[in-house]
């Protein structure tokens, strides 16, 4: 169904005017939104020039069309030319930049500005352009009055300006365009939001899968102290038991003498006790050592190497037979000075302890700097290690079957030299082809003091 409301006939650019701003007051009047109705306008305007610029008149009728249970605002531009011979041609140029130039572009942008758009043309019998722009269903119905009462509004109006409407149009465009501005910079300002809190996400996530690394991390460390923890009490409890019953046994023995009034043979088993006592008294020790060993909340002071290694031989009480040597040139140190006794005083300790020669024995104490560590050794012509025990030594109580062969050994010491060496970031090992061998351990060498500090 078809209701005719106006009729404008186009001849010149004052009609082309006329002609945009009865689409505007129409599509206004039948309640299309402000884009909608610039839309329609300028569709109606591109379509409207063509006539007066290729064929130099014609008209435009508006109408308001049912179809399919939609209203439509219907514009029908009609010229009596020589028709569009290449129409197929211009549709084909909507698939390219709408920058292009040449003719029948308006006629590609007005089809984009619209939601129907058809055009029939025959030649020599001219062309009808219908232009048409859904109006929204919650929109009044447009009676007959009601376009009555718009035709009156039409005809009361002044005669139209084109300086003035063209004006107005060309203030619409500034309009949207600043509107378009603003949507542009909200959008604009969205995107940044949208890639900040992406950015935020992702250093959240990073920072996710840190944690969880650092505690898998830590979940892999307790668990392997806990295996060493498993291991350490059940080797402590096996190795406190046997002095533990030795001394039982002893006291028994001695308490049977006494019963038996055979005080001498008892007073002789008291020096056993005595070493059992100490035995266990020295393990004791050396399981303190071992779990205090590489605590980070010890002080650190200025450590002259020299000093503490002449500590570390007063301590031991070398014997006679034994030639112990020093390095020409040993460091200044700020660290904790406990630690580098219990490394010193060990492996000292061990070449004395275990040498097989003791009246022609020899150690020697080196030092090297190097660029990321210091590096210390001590060395002995003892009987060396055999190459498959070299790992093994450094476990606690692991002494090669000579722990408790030896009533001043604890099994202990090789353990403290590599826990300490391991808080300090440092590595121990041993060098050994047939007979002697030479510990090394690494010491970090931003502990080092030049001379003019330590002289400060």
């Amino acid at each position: 169904m078809s209701r005719s409301i106006l009729k404008i006939n186009i001849a010149n650019e004052l009609d082309v005017v006329l002609a945009y701003k009865r689409a505007m007051q129409l599509s206004e009047k039948t309640g299309l939104a402000a884009a909608g109705q610039t839309k329609f306008a300028t569709a109606v305007s591109e379509i409207c020039r063509n006539v007066v610029e290729h064929v130099g008149n014609g008209s435009i009728q508006f109408s308001i069309i049912s179809e399919k249970g939609y209203n439509y605002l219907e514009a029908n531009v009609t010229d009596r030319g020589r028709g569009i011979g290449n129409l197929d041609y211009i549709y084909s140029r909507a698939s390219f930049a709408s920058n292009i130039p040449g003719r029948g572009l308006g006629i590609i942008n007005s089809r984009k500005l619209v939601d129907f758009f058809e055009i029939k043309t025959e030649s020599e019998k001219g062309t009808t352009v219908i232009l048409r722009k859904r109006i929204p269903a919650q929109s009044p119905t447009i009676t007959r009055a009601v376009q009555e009462h718009w035709m009156q509004e039409f005809n009361n109006e002044e005669d139209v300006s084109p300086y003035e409407e063209i004006k107005k149009q060309y203030m619409k465009q500034l309009e949207l365009l600043e509107q378009l501005r603003l949507r542009n910079l909200e959008a604009e300002q969205q995107l940044q939001e949208i890639r900040r809190l992406n950015l935020q996400l992702q250093q959240s996530n990073t920072e996710i899968q840190s944690l969880s690394e650092e505690r898998e991390r830590k979940n892999q460390l307790l668990q392997k102290v806990n295996a060493d923890l498993d291991a350490f009490a059940h080797t402590v409890s096996h190795d406190l038991r046997a002095p533990l019953q030795n001394i039982n046994g002893l006291a028994n023995l001695i308490e049977a003498r006494l019963e038996a009034k055979d005080e001498e043979d008892a007073i002789s088993l008291l020096p056993m006790l005595r070493e059992q006592a100490n035995k266990m008294d020295r393990l004791i020790t050396g399981i303190l050592a071992y779990s205090l060993a590489g605590h980070h909340n010890l002080r650190k002071q200025l450590v002259d190497v020299r000093d503490t290694l002449h500590r570390v031989l007063e301590s031991l009480s070398i014997p006679q037979g034994f030639e112990v040597s020093l390095p020409d040139e040993l460091p200044m140190l700020y660290t904790q000075d406990i630690y580098l006794f219990q490394i010193f005083s060990n492996l000292i300790g061990n070449a004395v302890k275990y040498h097989d020669r003791p009246q022609e024995a020899r150690i020697q104490v080196f030092y090297e700097h190097h660029p990321q560590h210091l590096l210390f050794a001590v060395q002995d012509d003892g009987p060396g290690i055999s190459v498959e025990d070299q790992q093994q030594i450094f476990i606690a109580y692991e002494s090669l079957g000579q722990s408790y062969a030896r009533p001043d050994s604890s099994g202990l010491g090789l353990a403290i030299v590599k826990r300490v060496l391991e808080e300090k970031g440092g590595q121990v090992w041993v060098e050994s082809v047939g007979r002697g061998s030479r510990f090394v351990f690494t010491w970090p060498a931003e502990e080092l003091v030049q001379e003019k500090d330590a002289e400060q």
